[in-house]
């Protein structure tokens, strides 16, 4: 069987999609496998070092407002869909995936007309508008969020799955985890970060939570800048004539997330759809802080699902500062109960068989065909 995969941009749509690939390798290793994307998106480094081949088409994201950049926009499309069939054609695939992405729509179009078996995976509450389009044409349509449903018209095509996500974050030994880093039973262990590249507005909050939690005894803190982010915030804090006591842990990136987030009693981050399946699968409550910067506010809306289940606490954006983080972490510390209560909650929100689910969907429809 031939297997083409179409999913970019950021790690969101890619992460999934690379999960999907070692699934389907894991039963099949002599399947081919084939992803598609675009120089400018992370998958051209991404796909790669996941041990996969990768195929570049010609297509950009549309912009807003009328312009120079949306003619550009619409020349890349019909070179896009150009690419895609040369690729289809090149390739002969049984069937092709979409997790997203602008990339997908050419690709998972020109695969459709051609009557070949489709499947795209949503990870957002809200769809992009690229899977909204090819939810008209694809075979199938994989969600990760039942509220999903009503931003698709055909509902018999949709099957809600959760988002693929590596193993390591589903088996996990907690004591082992803390053991590892040497973190004291009755300590409070919280992380934060904000997302692969980092965010500047959760670095700048963090840095006054640093000088106002340093050297407390009952909390371990570990924040994570973000790479291009932590000269500058190291630099700040010895401006400030700031040592960061034991309980404080500053890095610029964690090469093993699972292992880190597996010690956990509580995780300060984004709420992109990827992080949250994460959360969800370890039994972690959170404090929430949606990016603003995303298409359709995706973020904010993945993030009160879980806060209205009572599995975090959502800040916007604007609302956020120091006070507020430290406040629910002194809560935290005198009331641990929460923090169970919370976890119990986000554990009964994972949905830790995603991977096997559409594993089986794709099994499905190629039996079909």
């Amino acid at each position: 069987m031939r297997i083409l995969i179409a999913g970019g941009g950021t790690g969101g749509h890619i992460y999934p999609a690379i999960a999907i690939a070692n699934r389907i390798k894991e039963e099949h290793q002599d399947w081919e496998i084939l992803f598609v994307g675009t120089k400018r998106g992370l998958e051209y480094k991404l796909v790669p070092e996941a041990g996969y081949k990768i195929e570049i088409v010609r297509v950009s994201g549309f912009k807003r407002q009328l312009g120079l950049d949306t003619l550009k926009s619409v020349k890349d499309l019909f070179a896009g869909l150009r690419d895609a069939r040369r690729v289809i054609k090149s390739f002969k695939p049984d069937i092709v995936i979409g997790t997203g992405g602008y990339v997908c729509g050419p690709i998972l179009w020109i695969a459709a007309m051609m009557q070949i078996k489709t499947i795209i995976h949503e990870q957002n509450v809200i769809p992009g508008v690229t899977n909204k389009i090819l939810g008209k044409f694809v075979d199938r349509i994989m969600v990760s969020f039942e509220d999903s449903r009503k931003h698709f018209h055909n509902s018999s095509k949709i099957v809600v799955t959760g988002n693929p996500i590596r193993k390591e974050f589903i088996h996990f030994d907690r004591k082992k985890c803390r053991s590892n880093l040497n973190i004291q039973d009755d300590r409070m262990l919280v992380m934060s970060f904000g997302g692969s590249r980092g965010a500047e507005k959760i670095n700048q909050v963090m840095k006054s939570v640093v000088k106002r939690l340093n050297n407390k005894d009952e909390l371990q803190l570990i924040h994570i800048t973000g790479s291009s982010h932590y000269e500058s915030f190291m630099k700040d804090l010895e401006k400030e004539n700031i040592l960061i006591g034991k309980n404080i842990i500053i890095k610029p990136y964690a090469h093993d997330m699972p292992a880190l987030m597996g010690a956990c009693d509580l995780i300060i981050c984004r709420s992109g759809a990827i992080t949250l399946a994460e959360i969800t699968a370890m039994g972690l409550p959170s404090i929430l802080i949606p990016s603003p910067y995303v298409t359709n506010n995706h973020q904010e809306h993945n993030g009160r699902v879980l806060e209205k289940k009572g599995a975090a606490v959502l800040l916007l954006e604007r609302e956020l500062n120091d006070k507020n983080i430290v406040e629910l972490l002194n809560r935290f510390m005198k009331e641990k109960y929460r923090l169970e209560e919370m976890g119990e909650k986000s554990r009964l929100l994972a949905k830790t068989d995603a991977t096997d689910m559409i594993y089986s969907n794709i099994i499905e429809l190629l039996q079909k065909r």
